[in-house]
């Protein structure tokens, strides 16, 4: 039987695909465009530079890009109080457009791991070759198959509209596997914050059903609101897949990850059958659809939650490291593995960078005031790291120099939570959780800063390693990949007279 709103006009409907592509395509690429903070900032006049009394504070390199920050001095060569820190990119104009450079981004980011080919054997290459292949010719099978169910069941006799029907929903598929494509490029963050990064896919399911219930309100914005829906529903999937493995390798004791696997899946599938009778059997009821998608979306969104907060997981990410700190800093122990692993947040996004400390910060973020800076760095001349709070934001920042090893990128993250606790301290809030800090109400001059500081540095000397041997106890592993540094180091001048 033909549908009966199956007959749009064909004109319009073309115009509305290539509109709602465009501006797929335009919002894909702003979410895929890098920060404007890491793009090269154009030089300044060379006159005006040569004119100034501008002196060189240090260089920062950020994946083989580098900056120099430099502040006003005076006329005896030292910096001004609260002069206004500079940032100068070493950097030659960038082309408008390079297709190799481009490509070679893409590449980076959306198709090779991090650290590739490092990072993985030399079988990576050719298996991705052919499964892009196999992708390539069932993508194309995709749209006949298509076409032909849908006249099966009787959508359209007329061969031109039953291709435009096949189109418009190979769109709304398509644009699920562009959300898809788009933030697989999350990468390194599925392995140390897969709890979270799992729950918020269960949560983008949940809004994608909605918004697929949605469409019965405005049929006629269904291709959009089914795309929109797809897009997260695929973003969601891609979440789910990319946890799956290292949770499943969480309960493995022996080689037997894949029949682990295998069992998992087949307890959901057996699961997903009885849901799909149990609503088959309520919808004969004609139920509240409102209602029952509440009651169900409750239902999934608990049973998520608890089925992420019970995995138990060796390694130490930011949010299990924050929990090992605090309680090392508060009890003199390191808790257990079940117990950090409870005590770790499920409610936080990986993506939102609004954290009380940023480890492998930038200068410019750290430092507003050259002068700070220069109080705090004879702390640090012998370590590879350096840290620093900004009263303004509220903040500890762990810069990292090009030198820092794993353990040093241990050792900054572990320094930064003490000297935040010391702050924390001088504040009157020393109850709060480090992750639950608020800007401070007051600002802590030079002296007071410098002396935080130095306790910090006294009480890390001496609990480091206390800190690393009672984790290793507890079964532990640390690894500073998980802790997602920031990748900004800081490097050696020869010129730093300029």
């Amino acid at each position: 039987m033909p549908l009966k709103h199956s007959s749009p006009d064909p004109i319009s409907s073309s115009d509305s695909i290539r509109l709602l592509s465009r501006e797929t395509l335009r919002i894909s690429a702003s979410l895929a465009a890098p920060p404007d903070d890491l793009l090269p900032q154009a030089l300044p006049d060379s006159s005006q530079f040569l004119r100034s009394t501008l002196r060189l504070i240090c260089c920062e390199e950020i994946d083989g890009r580098r900056w120099k920050y430099v502040a006003e001095s005076d006329g005896s060569g030292k910096f001004k109080r609260n002069s206004v820190v500079r940032a100068v990119s070493l950097e030659s104009p960038r082309t408008p457009f390079d297709v190799r450079q481009e490509v070679g981004s893409f590449l980076r980011s959306y198709v090779v791991p991090e650290g590739f080919p490092a990072s993985v054997n030399e079988s990576y290459v050719p298996y991705m070759t052919f499964r892009a292949l196999k992708h390539f010719f069932g993508g194309a099978m995709g749209v006949f198959t298509t076409q032909t169910l849908l006249n099966s069941v009787g959508a359209s006799r007329n061969s031109s509209a039953s291709a435009a029907v096949a189109i418009n929903w190979i769109l709304k598929d398509g644009a699920g596997r562009v959300g898809k494509m788009l933030f697989a490029r999350q990468g390194k963050k599925f392995d140390y914050d897969l709890k979270q990064l799992r729950f918020a896919g269960d949560l983008l399911m949940e809004l994608g059903a909605a918004v697929e219930l949605g469409t019965a309100a405005v049929p006629h914005l269904f291709l959009p609101l089914a795309c929109a829906a797809n897009v997260v529903k695929n973003v969601a999937a891609v979440t789910s897949t990319s946890t799956r493995t290292p949770i499943y390798k969480a309960f493995a004791k022996g080689e037997n990850i894949g029949d682990v696997t295998a069992k998992g899946e087949c307890v959901g599938n057996i699961a997903d059958l009885m849901g799909t009778g149990f609503s088959i059997l309520i919808s004969k009821r004609n139920p509240s659809l409102v209602t029952t998608f509440g009651l169900l979306s409750c239902g999934y969104l608990l049973s998520s939650y608890q089925e992420v907060r019970s995995v138990v997981l060796h390694t130490l990410n930011r949010a299990r490291f924050t929990v090992a700190v605090e309680s090392f800093i508060k009890t003199g122990r390191v808790p257990s593995l079940q117990q950090g692993n409870i005590q770790e947040k499920i409610f936080t996004f990986p993506w939102v960078e609004d954290r009380p400390v940023m480890l492998g910060a930038r200068f410019k973020d750290a430092f507003q005031d050259p002068c700070t800076y220069l109080a705090v760095k004879p702390f640090f001349d012998k370590e590879r790291y350096m840290v620093t709070y900004s009263p303004t934001k509220g903040k500890v920042y762990a810069l990292l120099k090009d030198q820092a090893s794993s353990d040093d990128i241990l050792k900054a993250a572990f320094h930064a939570h003490v000297l935040l606790h010391f702050m924390n301290q001088s504040k009157g809030g020393a109850s709060k959780s480090v992750e639950q800090l608020d800007p401070p109400a007051f600002a802590p001059t030079e002296y007071e800063l410098e002396s935080r500081i130095a306790e910090s540095c006294e009480i890390v000397s001496t609990s480091y390693g206390i800190f690393k041997s009672s984790a290793a106890e507890q079964g532990w592993r640390m690894s500073e990949s998980l802790l997602n540094p920031g990748r900004a180091r800081l490097c050696h001048m020869n010129d730093e007279e300029e």
